[in-house]
């Protein structure tokens, strides 16, 4: 299996973390951004994307801080989405942690940006 590469980003996101966190967690909520359609059984997150399903497992999380969800069929790599808010200002970011081919990194980014954009006007960020 080819190596992948550590994308990790950043956005600024208008919302506390209280009203972002189910939207990184609960199937519905993922669903009106993440995935055409999220599907929650036993454990396991079904992502829909195009009628392609991706299966992965919620492997830690902290409310209203961190969700992280292992693909169960490309191991080891995981996907990452951390609440951070700065101490000072209160301002809220999303951080992403994810993993692409090196060749399809720019394109990842994309849909990275595409998804979190959506994710802002649907909470009114």
């Amino acid at each position: 299996m080819a190596e992948k590469t550590k994308i990790t980003l950043e956005y600024i996101i208008n919302s506390s973390p209280r009203i972002l966190y189910p939207y990184l967690l609960e199937p519905n909520d993922l669903a009106q951004w993440f995935a055409d359609d999220v599907l929650y059984h036993d454990g396991i997150y079904e992502f829909i994307w195009d009628d392609e399903t991706h299966r992965a497992k919620l492997v830690s999380y902290k409310e209203n801080k961190v969700v992280r969800f292992k693909w169960i069929d490309d191991e080891p790599n995981y996907f990452e989405m951390e609440i951070i808010q700065d101490e000072l200002t209160n301002d809220v970011a999303l951080s992403i942690t994810d993993f692409s081919k090196e060749e399809n990194v720019d394109d990842r980014k994309k849909i990275w940006d595409n998804s979190i954009s959506y994710l802002q006007s649907v909470i009114g960020a």
